[in-house]
């Protein structure tokens, strides 16, 4: 569990950093910002949920993520050239979805 964890932290981290540098500074030929939203949290839900030691558990880490890409789009706003989108937002929700459907068929709670 111990690198599960830090990978989940290191990971959160690097998205985190990411969604708050200016659009200025990421390159021009970027992949679809919507689609690297679902992927980028997707991947989080799926590192998260292995720690859970329950359903309810798992939900409660997934809602927790939810929370902190409704906090980096908040924090959006403060960056030149970024802002709040609800669609972001949606998108991750998206992907933090996804990661668990795929955690509940696939891991043993």
């Amino acid at each position: 569990m111990g690198w599960n964890l830090g990978l989940l932290i290191a990971s959160a981290l690097v998205l985190t950093a990411g969604c708050l540098v200016p659009n200025r500074w990421l390159p021009a030929s970027m992949p679809n910002d919507k689609l690297m939203h679902f992927a980028g949290f997707g991947v989080l839900g799926l590192l998260a949920l292995p720690l859970a030691s329950s359903t309810a558990e798992g939900a409660l880490l997934l809602g927790g993520l939810l929370v902190l890409s409704w906090v980096i789009e908040c924090l959006q706003q403060l960056v030149p050239d970024r802002d709040f989108s609800w669609r972001d937002l949606a998108a991750n929700a998206a992907g933090l979805a996804s990661a668990g459907l795929i955690g509940w068929l696939w891991l043993p709670f």
